[in-house]
């Protein structure tokens, strides 16, 4: 099972969750980003693909090329489902990857932020909840923070945004805005940039 496999490589055999270094939870962090980011891609090529297929089925006459273009889209509709997903799992394991990230770098300077102690049963219920596809992203969140007790002793902001910037909340912010109809997409998309930019110039003069 996906999920079990990267639950025992991150709490693993051979450590403990409480001796994982926040180095190898970011390393780990960075290659699961990666991984749904190709995921991201994969999907947006096959929305492409089922666009041009149903525009060339509602140009098409005969029947013959009706039909075959038809079972096309619909096995494009299948591997873009199986891909979506695959993109949940990895965006599961990333927030657990996050989280953990979170409560490890609180705990080196000096606060109690979450547990880091977890039981086998812990780790089993993660698991599942990983591999459920009736369990939401938002779902398993709230189910993942309640085990590692995050929330209670820190600052609701700096848990909701685990594994992401500054820069991406407000990127979330501006998209939850344009859904209620308050801000267009040029405003929506140069703001985002903006954000993206000041971003990278902190981090720039930081250095």
């Amino acid at each position: 099972m996906i999920a079990m496999a990267l639950i025992d490589k991150i709490f693993g055999r051979k450590k403990t969750l409480s001796n994982l270094t926040r180095q190898e939870l970011r390393k780990e962090e960075i290659l699961l980003t990666r991984q749904r980011d190709r995921l991201f891609g994969r999907i947006e090529k096959i929305v492409d693909e089922k666009q041009k297929i149903f525009q060339q089925g509602a140009t098409q006459k005969s029947p013959e090329m009706r039909k075959a273009l038809a079972q096309t889209f619909e096995l494009k509709t299948q591997e873009q489902l199986m891909n979506a997903r695959e993109l949940t799992l990895r965006s599961k394991e990333l927030l657990t990857v996050s989280r953990l990230r979170l409560i490890k770098e609180t705990s080196e300077r000096g606060r109690s932020t979450g547990l880091l102690n977890l039981t086998d049963g812990d780790v089993a219920r993660i698991s599942q909840w990983i591999g459920d596809d009736t369990v939401s992203q938002d779902i398993y969140q709230q189910r993942l923070d309640s085990i590692l007790e995050l929330g209670r002793e820190t600052d609701a902001d700096s848990v909701g945004g685990a594994g992401l910037t500054s820069a991406g909340q407000e990127l979330m912010n501006i998209w939850s805005k344009m859904d209620k109809g308050g801000v267009k997409t040029e405003q929506g998309y140069a703001a985002a940039d903006q954000a993206v930019r000041k971003r990278q110039a902190d981090a720039s003069s930081s250095i």
